[in-house]
């Protein structure tokens, strides 16, 4: 190897063990998923409101089959990292290979389900008219595809736990400029093609989605330390699954448990007439910008103390997240002041109606509440995962979302007629209760039992020339 190939290699390696250089990517990258969906709504406005609401609706649907594919690649970026940080590179291309081939599986069945029963999942929702047959189509088609974004979200899970952010960002970059171009065409009409509203959205997901698969393999092959063979992808051993399976499949439930609990509350929402629907979606999009930075410092958080756990640097890992906590926060903070000064303005961008304007901005000044304790809970649960301790917020789920944020929303909505913000008073309580109970999880340490894997004396390709990779906080 070249002293230039070398130095290449060890300015790569760096960026993998510096929180701000992986996080950084990582935020922007989901910034810009983030504006994939904004763009839609605000593109899909210009149609009607009940366009926005049927789109909203199915996205729900949506999101958890997404969470049900996160099974996998969640799964598989935790166990990847824990082996990056023991140095046994072999065993994290031999688990990447496998959680792609189990990922496309799994897609494909999910969108077989999509395109089977996609009207009867929508009109189940209670909607009606219009709203119902938009809903219908996003569903059919997005869904019918949904197995594109399987194989994205595991292979761009593979290239941002070995470092390569960045690289990831820049393929998610590509895939919104040409949903962005393909909504302009599609849902409009224009540059000579169709105008096909809504399905044209959901077309325009579809090529972009498909377009980021290919230059995601190509960057994989890339990245990879030890090469991923072929054979890779069949060899489904019980060892890989095994581990996989032990972090993804808790961490899915309790993410499809708190989307289906948010699922129940789109239905109270129903209750409240097409204004209030058409607020909440509204409210929801720009309340994602709020806890965008802890997204971004969650994941990064994680791939830091994956390796921390695998490397058995566990007194590292335990500060690194109260860090991550603190930077977090006051970054949190000064979004919510922002939004809650603006919010009026930012709920106009989307629609022309008045009272879908006052609910709106009335519903995002209840973000002081929910944005700080969500913001604690995506840094504290991700590292806890990481650590490979991820059975435990799920059993704290069951008991915090379903058995007391869902019949509060009840009583808030129903019984104390509250609306809207009745509904984002009880996924506060939620979020704040488990903020609580994660922060004296993280405290009593008993995640480090939990570990994946072992670092061995023997372990292959150590590092750049043999010298050990130094995780710095």
């Amino acid at each position: 190897m070249s002293s230039t190939q070398a130095a290449g290699k060890v300015k790569d390696r760096s960026r993998e063990n510096n929180l701000f250089l992986l996080t950084w990517p990582i935020f922007l990258e989901l910034f810009l998923f983030m504006l994939m969906g904004i763009a839609d709504t605000f593109m899909l406005s210009a149609l009607s409101d009940k366009a926005v609401s049927g789109v909203g609706a199915s996205n729900q649907y949506l999101t958890i089959a997404l969470l049900i594919l996160e099974v996998i690649g969640n799964g598989a970026s935790i166990v990847v990292a824990q082996y990056l940080g023991a140095r046994n590179y072999e065993g994290a291309s031999r688990i990447s290979a496998v959680a792609v081939t189990l990922n496309l599986m799994v897609g494909v069945i999910i969108s077989g389900f999509f395109l089977i029963f996609s009207s009867i999942m929508m009109r189940g929702m209670n909607l009606h008219g219009d709203t119902l047959t938009y809903a219908t189509d996003y569903l059919g088609i997005v869904g019918g595809f949904i197995f594109l974004q399987a194989i994205v979200n595991s292979v761009a899970a593979i290239v941002r736990v070995h470092g390569f952010t960045k690289e990831a960002m820049l393929v998610s970059l590509g895939m919104n400029v040409v949903h962005i171009i393909g909504n302009y065409m599609l849902i409009f009409g224009n540059m000579g093609a169709p105008e096909l509203g809504v399905q044209g959205a959901a077309i325009s997901s579809v090529i972009s989605r498909g377009l980021a698969v290919v230059v995601l393999f190509w960057l994989l092959y890339r990245v990879m330390r030890a090469r991923i063979q072929f054979r890779y992808y069949w060899n489904l051993t019980k060892e890989y699954i095994g581990k996989i399976l032990r972090i993804g499949v808790p961490s899915a439930l309790e993410q499809v448990m708190y989307h289906s609990c948010q699922l129940v509350f789109l239905f109270y929402a129903t209750y409240l007439g097409d204004q209030a629907l058409s607020a909440r979606q509204y409210a929801q999009n720009i309340s994602m910008f709020i806890f965008l930075f802890a997204f971004g410092v969650g994941i990064g958080t994680s791939i830091l103390v994956g390796r921390l756990v695998g490397a058995n640097k566990k007194d590292q890992a335990y500060t690194r997240v109260w860090l991550s906590v603190r930077s977090a926060s006051i970054v949190s903070l000064c979004v919510i002041a922002l939004v809650m000064i603006f919010r009026h303005p930012l709920i106009s961008m989307f629609t022309t109606d008045n009272e879908i304007i006052r609910i709106g901005a009335h519903i995002l000044l209840y973000s002081i509440v929910l944005e700080t304790g969500r913001t604690i809970n995506i840094i504290l649960i991700n590292s806890l995962r990481a650590a490979g301790d991820a059975k435990y917020p799920l059993w704290i789920g069951m008991v915090t979302m379903v058995g007391i944020s869902v019949p509060l929303g009840y009583l808030f909505v129903f019984k104390l007629d509250m609306g809207l913000p009745g509904i984002w008073l009880a996924i506060a309580s939620d979020e704040w209760l488990r903020a609580i109970i994660m922060s004296f999880r993280w405290k009593s340490r008993r995640w480090e039992k939990y570990a994946l894997v072992k670092q061995t004396p023997d372990a292959k390709s150590t590092a750049v020339n043999g010298a050990p990779v130094e995780v710095s906080v």
